[in-house]
């Protein structure tokens, strides 16, 4: 078993234990964030890196953009979202929001990194780190930005808390089910083009998709909206590409599933991810379990995982480990390591 499966297969533990640490001894930091955006004027939400894709559901920018092109007011509570708080733009977001005076709220995995220290309302979520490509840091990272907007909202009640932890146990049954679908299905090709398409708070899992195909696979993927797609993009569809598609359970369904019937008459294989989706409606067709409106990210993203980890494993490709990226990029020069003498050359 790959490091990479073992991280998926722990994930609903892993979730149900941030859920438990943000009603637990993690509650004071979460109050204290819900009062501190409830009183803001201007409230931003940033990551980077997989941390960005745990974000999107609360809309949000990528931490380099906000870095390079964004202006703080004095006023605003700033909501930055990072696995080990060491990034490069991480660092030096925090510097520019220091100088302008901003609230931040740290939403990470790591006391140790920079933006804990620094963050005047740290979220550390304690869970067991993954081997390289992130799954579990992620995910509970996501349930916890998810967590926070309830909070702000007034939506958190036992009512919620119980309907998410119902939502994890089912998925916990539901994971040896879709081990078994992926054994026996043609969806998978080595080399084949690989579009994900999404909308709402999917569009996290899709982006999440195309990375974990680039980290783990080791192959070029392409993610966007599935309204976007429909606008152009479908111009470039061919006999063998592979497509993956999130359904929601009540919005645009009708409509994507034409979506996924139309690219399996233009010969493409599609893969669906959703609520009682037909069975026929796909090549590959995961059923993930009810769960409450807008909370589908939570767990839409673990058959994906699954689907990498074994196009990987097709591929030859070893998803276990990095060929030219770092566990923590903390440098913004180029892709492959380079003596800073080497920089200072070539200026």
């Amino acid at each position: 078993m790959t490091h990479f499966l073992r991280d998926i297969l722990r994930q609903p533990k892993e979730l149900q234990r941030t859920f438990d640490f943000l009603l637990g001894a993690g509650r004071v930091s979460l109050d204290a964030a819900t009062a501190a955006i409830r009183g803001a004027r201007h409230v931003y939400l940033t990551g980077i890196g997989s941390s960005w894709h745990a974000a999107l559901s609360a809309g949000t920018q990528d931490a380099s953009e906000l870095l390079e092109f964004a202006a703080f007011p004095r006023d605003a509570v700033v909501i930055v979202i990072s696995r080990s708080g060491r990034s490069i733009e991480i660092v030096k977001l925090l510097a520019k929001l220091q100088q302008s005076g901003a609230i931040v709220i740290a939403i990470t995995n790591s006391a140790e990194g920079v933006l804990a220290r620094e963050a005047q309302i740290p979220i550390t979520v304690p869970i067991e780190l993954d081997h390289a490509i992130s799954v579990n840091t992620y995910s509970t990272l996501a349930a916890t930005a998810g967590v926070l907007a309830s909070t702000v909202v007034g939506a958190l009640d036992d009512s919620f808390t119980s309907s998410l932890t119902a939502a994890l146990e089912k998925t916990s049954l539901a994971l040896p089910r879709w081990q078994a679908q992926i054994v026996d299905t043609t969806w998978f090709a080595p080399g084949a083009a690989t579009y994900f398409l999404a909308r709402g708070s999917s569009l996290g899992s899709c982006q999440e998709a195309r990375l974990l195909w680039e980290e783990g696979v080791k192959s070029p993927a392409t993610a966007m909206g599935t309204g976007s797609f429909r606008h152009g993009p479908q111009e470039m569809v061919a006999a063998g590409m592979r497509f993956g598609i999130w359904v929601d359970a009540e919005r645009m369904r009708e409509q994507d599933l034409a979506v996924a019937r139309d690219l399996k008459k233009l010969g493409s294989s599609v893969m669906l991810i959703g609520q009682d989706i037909p069975e026929a409606a796909g090549d590959l067709v995961f059923q993930v379990p009810s769960v409450l409106p807008n909370w589908q990210f939570l767990i839409d993203i673990i058959p994906a995982q699954l689907a990498a980890e074994t196009l990987a494993r097709l591929s030859a490709v070893d998803s276990d480990t990095f060929r030219y990226c770092s566990f923590i990029v903390e440098d913004e020069y180029g892709l492959l390591p380079e003596k800073p003498e080497s920089r200072m050359d070539q200026a």
